[in-house]
Formats: structure tokens, sequence, C-alpha cells
């Protein structure tokens, strides 16, 4: 340690109390962290690239400072869908700081990594007041059956308005029309449930046909059209 010759000549003054850091909830526990090895919480967080072309949803299972486990979901960018796969894989087993100062291949994930870990060593986690935490592999539940990210998408123009693409239910496939042209419910198709159908040996139209559902006044349409086509 080397001091400056201003501070070398200046006179000694004893530290007064000293109470460590303010606790933070985790786990159902407060805990005054004082290592990485002190941290662990469930959370998630999203990311963004400079351009804004793409978005990263990541979430984290930390245990003692370990993370555990890792959902990564990208979206908006295709190169984003091969960084998520390496991320899924540079991350387990790291510590929470080796995460962070890690090139996560894609800026999305690196700035979410960044926002849980902001999350994370305050105390600000999905887990904060759960007793022991969460399980590793709590992040699938979020997935659903299937395990596909929840994902909407949606298309508009002034001209021949909204066009319903991907609702969380799943691929849209006809949307429904009122007598005025208004949308009161569409058809989807629950890929997830119509691709383990396939692979259990069903036909693929008719795993199509057992997957579909409607939402909305289905029923009750003038007409219905397809809003990729018409």
């Amino acid at each position: 340690m080397i001091y400056s010759t201003e501070v070398q000549h200046m006179c000694p003054v004893a530290k007064g109390a000293y109470h460590g850091p303010a606790p933070i909830p985790q786990e159902g526990k407060w805990t005054q962290v004082k290592e990485i090895g002190d941290i662990s919480g469930f959370t998630h967080g999203v990311g963004w690239c400079a351009p804004q072309q793409g978005a990263c949803k990541l979430t984290l299972n930390v245990k003692n400072g370990i993370i555990e486990e890792a959902l990564v979901e990208t979206l908006g960018c295709s190169g984003m869908t091969h960084s998520a796969a390496m991320a899924s894989e540079i991350l387990i087993g790291k510590t929470l700081l080796e995460a962070l100062n890690t090139d996560l291949v894609c800026d999305a994930i690196n700035t979410a990594m960044r926002e849980l870990f902001l999350q994370i060593v305050y105390g600000r986690t999905q887990s904060a007041f759960s007793e022991d935490g969460l399980a590793v592999g709590a992040s699938l539940e979020d997935l659903g059956k299937g395990l596909r990210s929840q994902v909407g998408t949606m298309f508009a123009t002034k001209e021949k308005g909204p066009r319903y693409l991907e609702m969380a239910e799943g691929y849209c496939t006809r949307m429904a029309l009122n007598a005025n042209d208004e949308v009161i419910g569409y058809e989807f198709i629950h890929l997830g449930k119509m691709m383990d159908f396939i692979k259990k040996g069903m036909d693929a139209n008719e795993a199509m046909e057992k997957a579909k559902g409607h939402y909305g006044q289905w029923d009750a349409a003038a007409k219905y059209i397809d809003p990729r086509h018409e």
C-alpha cells in the first residue's frame, strides 16, 4: 500500500463502531452480505443491445454465490438465439461476479446480466421472502406445458388494422371478426402440445387439430380471416 506524503504526515484518529453492511432479504432471511458467497436468490431481468434490435429476458437461480440455473430467452434478432445457446453453457457454475465480468456473446444478454446483478446484490429478488428460496428448475414453470417462451407478436397498419400472429397460448391461425370487422376472438395452435402429440406418433394433421383452441367470442363471429394471408 502506497500513501501520499500528505497522508503519511497526518495523525491517526480512531475509527468508531462498525456495524457491517445493511442486511438484505435473501430466501427468507436477513443477511449481511460481505462476500459473493453470501449471495443467494432467484430473479429475472431484461437486457437490450445498443441498436435495440433485440432483447433478452434472463432468469437466474443463485445459491451461495454460484449460478445453479439459467433460463435465457431472446427476441427480435436471429443471432441472439445462438448467443443464448452459448450463454446457457457459460453461465452455469460461475460465481455471480464471474458472470458479470464474462462476455455472454450478445450485448442484450450482457445487459440483462447487469440488471440481474443489481437486483440480486440489493436483495430485490423474487425469492427474497421465500424460505430456502426456489428449487433449481423453478424457471421452467414460466414456460408452461411444452416448455416454450410466452411470446406475443402483433402487426398492424393504419390502412388494414391489426393482425394477431402469436399469443401466449400459441401460433395464431385465424382471427374472428364481428359484423363491423372488429376483432372479437382468435384461434391458436399450442405448438408445444402439438409437437408432444407428434413425438408420441400421432399424425401431424390430427395433432394440429387436437392442439387448436379458441379465445373470445369465437362462435359469434361474422367471419374469420387468416392473419398472415388476408
